[in-house]
């Protein structure tokens, strides 16, 4: 099958970053009306030249994705054959690993669809949809992933909203269904994960490459405390590596059974491990009334939220929650700063951090940083696709 095409025509600027590799079309590049999420669309400059083909598919992100800039390339079942085929074959290595079974397969723009992501499971594949135009797509994208790997079964989530909230559905798909937790492997620890529970599966596979720095570098007999935990992943990853003590922060009142169900995977005690239900920034007022000290800070925040007292944002708000942080860090100690916030550039972030510490009066080392995995696979085209930045600061100077 191949699919029908109209044109578009786009000003010659647009076209040459387009043509350069930037992948995104944008709001000013087409005219969306909803009939049209998934249509295919031949993208031509003003002297009528061709561009790229395209697909409309209105997200936060923008309103479509360069699916090619060949002008004889078409868009049929053998082109998403062939992208899902050259994804899986750049994760050869992480196929071949026996220290871990869950990481990315196909990383949207980076791997050439943008909007999908497909996440692999220990057999188990999560399909992420990011508009309902590459949703249309979805019969072609599930056949080529079967024809291509082994796959006990699949699972998808659909972020269809222009703010990328999720769509309540049923979320299998193919193959057979899962017995969750589905427990899962990532450089030798183990996670409990679940498909068919909501947006989020128990852990976020970006942050793989920190777990592991975390566990053989950084968390040896220290006193831990990670903020916004979520499932305590990096508590787990602490307490592996032997810290005396974890402190798991996160608001959500599930976070606790989370928790305890990610120690008990790994046959860690939970007696040397604190799990708080609690407002992070309270948590810090706490924690200075209480004289706490801690070695490792992990702040990883979500790039926004919004609690019945206070409202995050990381572009707003990460110096200050850097600041709260500084004066419970032991000197020497590190605090670990995380942002998945595309908005925000490395720069930005680091312009952070120099300013919380230069308001605290203290001084830092900036010891290692680390972006996306390289599963998480980025074009250079298009920078904001490589959203994450890890940054391991040390703190070298007490008031």
């Amino acid at each position: 099958m191949e699919f029908s095409e109209r044109n578009v025509t786009i000003d010659d600027e647009r076209a040459r970053a387009i043509k350069s590799g930037y992948p995104l079309l944008d709001k000013e590049d087409v005219s969306m009306q909803p009939e049209q999420e998934g249509d295919i669309v031949c993208i031509r400059n003003k002297a009528n030249e061709f561009v790229a083909r395209a697909y409309l598919g209105k997200q936060n992100r923008g309103h479509g994705w360069v699916l090619t800039t060949k002008e004889h390339q078409k868009i049929d079942a053998s082109f998403f054959q062939n992208k899902v085929e050259s994804a899986v074959k750049k994760r050869t290595d992480l196929y071949n690993s026996n220290e871990t079974t869950a990481f990315r397969v196909f990383n949207g723009e980076g791997d050439g669809i943008g909007g999908l992501t497909i996440d692999d499971y220990d057999g188990f594949y999560l399909l992420t949809w990011y508009s309902e135009g590459v949703y249309t797509f979805k019969e072609f994208i599930v056949q080529a992933l079967v024809n291509t790997v082994s796959v006990k079964g699949i699972y998808e989530k659909k972020r269809f909203a222009t703010d990328g909230k999720y769509v309540e559905d049923d979320d299998f798909v193919y193959g057979e269904r899962g017995q969750f937790p589905l427990v899962v492997k990532e450089s030798g620890m183990f996670f409990a994960v679940y498909l068919n529970d909501g947006p989020m599966t128990g852990i976020f596979l970006d942050q793989r490459n920190v777990r592991k720095q975390i566990r053989d570098r950084y968390a040896a007999g220290k006193k831990v405390l990670n903020l916004f935990s979520y499932t305590g992943a990096f508590s787990v990853a602490a307490a592996l590596g032997g810290a005396s003590q974890t402190t798991s922060v996160d608001l959500a009142n599930r976070s606790r059974a989370k928790t305890e169900e990610q120690f008990l995977m790994n046959s860690i005690p939970l007696e040397q491990q604190n799990i708080v239900v609690m407002d992070a920034f309270r948590y810090f007022s706490y924690a200075k009334k209480k004289e706490l000290e801690f070695d490792l800070i992990v702040l990883d925040p979500p790039s926004f939220a919004r609690s019945k007292k206070r409202t995050f944002s990381a572009a707003k708000d990460y110096k200050a929650l850097v600041k709260e942080a500084i004066p419970v860090t032991a000197q020497n100690g590190v605090i670990i700063a995380s942002t998945n916030a595309a908005n925000v550039s490395l720069k930005q972030f680091k312009r952070m951090i120099e300013l919380a510490f230069k308001e605290e009066n203290k001084a830092y080392k900036l010891l290692e940083e680390y972006g996306v995995p390289a599963d998480f696979a980025t074009t250079e085209a298009y920078p904001q696709g490589n959203y994450l930045k890890v940054l391991m600061i040390q703190v070298l100077s007490k008031g």
